[in-house]
């Protein structure tokens, strides 16, 4: 029997009030080296390369694991006749096997459909510095600070990786976030990791960009303070939204989808579907909606909607500091169950000079009330009109088939393809198609010129909208079978990527107890 001096090669060492006790101090915030040294497992790693004789634990892990693909199944032979088999017998469907990289395609589906209902929250006022092994990494890093998302950020990508990171701040404070590539093994990985803690401030955040895909790296990571390990991006999209995870609000509970509406030029109906297409996302689709008029000095969004409320959105521009959930909530008239709005004065009692920050610090805020949030901008040019436009998630220009329209419709598309290049490209509507004696472009020229297909093409057809205008109701309220009812449904389908809930059958007990 073993004497309790001899090595126990099975004895890990395990107490339960170590185990389960405070975590000791974090190695990313200045802690004495001291206390690095008894409490951390991985202190007697050398700075560069292991020792002779002495084997590396993370020496043997994998390398990145390619996609996976299904292997094709095996060619059976030629069975032997047999009688026909009934109609009503099960016949087995033998796998399709999927081409490389369709696995990670697939998953990437699925995000994206996770993330339809959600909108993208756009990258606080930090600095970020980035090293980077591969020039590669260093062309992703830059494609992402030049998105909408990050634009107030501040970055700078730079060749060398991490041990570059380690020797630049040696004499220099870091930045709000340290984004590092390295492509050594894990010990040497995890050896400079350690010397970049010692040189950096409280409150930066480190994130790794590596190639390794394996748990127990990324646990030893986590466990040394790093904020996130990245493996291989495939594009900016992957950084942007690493990055802005790490100051997500953890109070809001999500970031509204902000679809923002305009139109060609004035009179094509870009108000009046904003507004229809914000009632359908409602009472249609069932996902709680904001309505927003912007058009300060011209909106209709409480005329078509048959309110007048004490406050709108022009309280909310005028002080956006003190706009919270509450304030919020008093200033927003509920429009029905789902549907709440922002209604604009609509008066020329003053000269509506608000800054272009406040449109973007309460359209922000907006987008924490509802899933969905609908803006009616008006037709005019301004910062605040351009920098609203390119931080929605989606956006719907509106235009008649004629020559002013186009014109109008490209500079639009061409700007914002030009400012988003990593979002979908807008989405084209064409309203009052067939004028009686106007001559018109085709609609198939219209979409070619604009490199776009549109989404919707609504005939002209102005007695529903007529009618509904004037009573302050929506189209589908007064012509529920009309062709624009049925085609604002279908963009609020396409948008929300939603159907709508299936209609409940009333029971024959229903039916018996119902008043007379």
């Amino acid at each position: 029997m073993a004497g309790p001096s001899d090595h126990d090669p099975f004895d890990l060492g395990f107490e339960a009030d170590d185990d389960f006790a405070a975590p000791g101090a974090d190695p990313w915030r200045a802690a004495p080296a001291a206390a690095l040294k008894t409490d951390d497992p991985f202190a007697d790693f050398p700075p560069v390369r292991p020792r002779e004789g002495v084997s590396a634990p993370f020496a043997e892990l994998p390398p990145a694991a390619p996609p996976y693909t299904p292997a094709p199944p095996p060619v059976a032979a030629a069975p032997p006749a047999t009688p026909p088999a009934p109609i009503d017998a099960a016949v087995p469907v033998e796998p399709a096997a999927y081409p490389v990289g369709a696995t990670q395609a697939i998953v990437q589906e699925v995000i994206a459909a996770a993330d339809a209902d959600m909108g993208e929250a756009a990258v606080p006022r930090i600095t970020i510095h980035a090293f980077c092994a591969r020039p590669e990494t260093v062309a992703l890093v830059e494609a992402a600070s030049a998105d909408r998302r990050m634009a107030r950020a501040s970055t700078i990508a730079q060749p060398g990786g991490l041990e570059a990171a380690v020797a630049y701040y040696q004499n220099q404070s870091t930045p709000s976030l340290v984004l590092v590539e390295s492509l050594d093994p894990a010990p040497r990985m995890l050896a400079l990791l350690d010397g970049l803690a010692q040189v950096c401030d409280p409150g930066t955040k480190v994130v790794v960009v590596g190639q390794t895909n394996d748990i127990a790296l990324y646990r030893e990571l986590m466990r040394r303070g790093v904020s996130e390990y990245i493996t291989q991006p495939q594009g900016p999209l992957q950084i942007i939204r690493a990055v802005s995870s790490l100051y997500a609000d953890p109070s809001a509970p999500f970031v509204g989808r902000q679809i923002a509406f305009v139109g060609a030029k004035g009179g094509v109906g870009s108000s009046t579907l904003a507004h229809n297409f914000a009632w359908s996302m409602a009472e249609r689709v069932q996902a709680a909606t904001v309505m927003v008029d912007l058009d300060l000095a011209f909106g209709t969004a409480g005329l078509d909607f048959n309110q007048d409320p004490l406050q709108g959105v022009l309280d909310a521009l005028t002080q956006p500091d003190r706009l919270d959930p509450v304030l919020m909530d008093r200033m927003m008239v509920r429009c029905g169950d789902r549907l709440s709005l922002f209604a604009a004065p609509g008066t020329l009692d003053q000269d509506y000079e608000i800054p272009a920050d406040a449109f973007e610090e309460v359209t922000q805020k907006i987008r924490g009330a509802a899933p969905f949030v609908v803006l009616d901008l008006p037709h005019s040019w301004s910062a605040w009109t351009r920098r609203v436009l390119i931080a929605s998630d989606d956006l719907v220009v509106v235009a008649t088939p004629d020559l002013a329209s186009l014109r109008n419709a490209k500079n639009i598309v061409d700007l914002v393809r030009q400012a988003r290049p990593n979002d979908a490209p807008p989405r084209l509507v064409l309203n009052q198609v067939g004028v009686p004696g106007r001559p018109e472009i085709p609609v198939k020229d219209f979409g070619e010129a604009l490199g776009l297909t549109p989404s919707l093409v609504l005939p002209f057809d102005p007695k529903p909208f007529g009618m509904a205008a004037n009573n302050g109701q929506m189209v589908a309220e007064v012509a529920p079978k009309s062709k624009a009812a049925e085609g604002i449904d279908h963009l609020a389908r396409l948008i929300s990527r939603r159907e709508p809930p299936a209609a409940q059958k009333a029971s024959v007990l229903s039916s018996l107890f119902k008043k007379k």
